[in-house]
């Protein structure tokens, strides 16, 4: 007996104690401090929380290959990039001119317009990273089950929500099953700006087409169900809040507390 596959899933986060705790929790514990690193500008503060998050995501998560890229080279690339472009932007008359860089003419890069500018990618990577411990460890079915059940959130608005999200990974299926229709019959063949356009012209009427037909099978689907009829449903998948949930958000909070209370340049 063989299992179906079914095309259009989200694959769901690999196994870790993070993927155990109630989505919420996951969005509770760093919400504070991705909010309070928007007023940082010291190197310390984001760096210490970068650190952390790359700590609960390492032992709390299991990465693919494509994850790890994504913390271990886009992450840093990315924010050193942003850094050093931003230290090229900064207002002299802001920064301490103590240590000149580098003199193009009458410009000067100076050591704290660095340093600016690398604080301000570092809190950018920060944020994102601490976004990684929901995001790599939740599903987008189970975040919405959980503001539902925990919430209240309207399940009107939640599973709507919900069904557009499940649109995303039909449209890339369906769009791999055009491209390779269209590979078959030999459509479409060249090279070159006129010829890619018209191979994504090629795609788009077949994928509108097939958006109508899933809208339509969705619609009736939802009435069949007598979607919106009540305003409470039964919930077939049950996402409590535990202890557990409570003892990671409160010692989140504790640490993110400590860690802004010692490194916060309050004096700035």
């Amino acid at each position: 007996m063989t299992t179906a596959i079914d095309p259009y899933a989200v694959a769901a986060p690999a196994g870790g104690w993070l993927t155990r705790l109630s989505p919420l929790a996951k969005l509770a514990g760093p919400l504070p401090a991705m909010l309070l690193l928007i007023f940082t500008r010291d190197l310390a503060t984001p760096a210490v929380f970068l650190g952390s998050a790359y700590v609960l995501v390492l032992t709390g998560a299991r990465l693919t290959g494509r994850v790890a890229l994504l913390l271990f080279v886009a992450v840093p690339v990315g924010a050193a990039v942003i850094g050093l472009a931003l230290s090229l932007w900064a207002d002299p008359g802001r920064v301490d001119q103590a240590v000149p860089v580098l003199s193009v003419g009458d410009w000067t890069l100076y050591l704290g317009a660095i340093e600016v500018g690398l604080a301000t990618g570092l809190r950018l990577a920060a944020i994102l990273a601490l976004g990684f411990v929901a995001g790599l460890t939740t599903t987008g079915s189970d975040l919405v089950r959980a503001l539902v059940q925990q919430l209240r959130v309207p399940y009107r608005i939640g599973y709507t929500a919900l069904a557009a999200f499940r649109f995303v990974p039909r449209f890339g299926y369906e769009l791999e099953v055009i491209r390779q229709a269209h590979r078959v019959r030999g459509a479409h063949v060249g090279r070159g700006p006129l010829a890619a356009i018209a191979r994504w012209w090629g795609y788009i009427v077949p994928l509108l087409a097939g958006a109508i037909r899933h809208a339509e099978r969705v619609a009736l689907a939802m009435d069949a169900r007598a979607f919106g009829a009540h305003p409470d449903r039964t919930e077939r998948h049950l996402l409590p809040w535990r202890r557990r949930d409570t003892v990671f958000t409160a010692v989140f909070w504790i640490a993110s507390a400590t860690a802004l209370i010692a490194l916060f340049p309050w004096t700035l």
